[in-house]
């Protein structure tokens, strides 16, 4: 499979003090990745460096293309989308301004496709279209976590970056979120998704990373992270994986 996003040595400073250590990971096209770790591992900075909201150092590539000089609007552009933990919706205006406003750059360049997109997501999110003239801010929390997805995906993106899709969220809606990024992985979206929730990342995703104080402790496919006695005791609450 051809390699979709490549981070070579990535480093992220706040002050003098080092969030993220040297980090290499690799993203196929059409494939899920994910990254597991403990509260303060890193996980968040290390999506916002890739996303160019913090400065770094070290090589992202994209497509094949260093993207270290792209802006942020740059990057979304070319189908990098971030979906941030905190979702950052726009809690006064509607659900659909709000999926309207996930197009923007695509309607500047005036592409005449957008209602087909709107289209496929009130299709893949029912409930987004039943709510569409509700104000964000009156929505569930899953409703949200929809609505942020949705609203990234009326971006047309190739790269999803989902940053702790599952936080705040009943264990039923979890299932759901997760069940959503399955099929967006056959719809031919390839997903970097930064999780706490270990078991239900791993069961998802493809390939992991396991983060910890910065550096990457860990990395191999998801069903043998899932049996490593390691990531099991500390991340599963388990001996091994069955």
């Amino acid at each position: 499979m051809a390699v979709l996003l490549e981070v070579k040595d990535l480093s992220v400073s706040y002050g003098k003090v080092e969030a993220v250590h040297k980090v290499s990971l690799t993203v196929n096209e059409g494939g899920i990745v994910t990254v597991i770790g403990p509260n303060g591992a890193g996980k968040t900075t290390l999506l916002a460096a890739i996303m160019g909201t913090l400065a770094s150092k070290g090589d992202i590539r994209y497509q094949g293309e260093a993207v270290g000089s792209l802006s942020v609007e740059e990057r979304v552009g070319s189908g990098l989308v971030l979906v941030p933990e905190k979702r950052d919706l726009f809690a006064s205006m509607t659900v659909a301004d709000n999926l309207e406003l996930g197009a923007f750059a695509r309607a500047r360049r005036g592409d005449r496709d957008i209602d087909r997109t709107l289209d496929e997501v009130y299709a893949r999110f029912p409930r987004l279209q039943e709510r569409r003239a509700q104000l964000a801010g009156t929505l569930s929390g899953g409703e949200r976590q929809m609505l942020a997805l949705g609203r990234a995906l009326m971006g047309r993106p190739r790269l999803l970056m989902l940053d702790e899709p599952s936080l705040g969220l009943a264990p039923l809606v979890v299932r759901e979120i997760f069940n959503i990024v399955s099929a967006l992985k056959a719809s031919g979206v390839s997903i970097l998704l930064v999780e706490q929730n270990a078991r239900a990342a791993l069961q998802v995703s493809d390939y992991g990373y396991v983060l910890e104080t910065g550096e990457l402790a860990l990395e191999g496919p998801s069903a043998e992270l899932a049996s490593n006695p390691k990531v099991a005791a500390t991340y599963l609450g388990q001996t091994a994986v069955a």
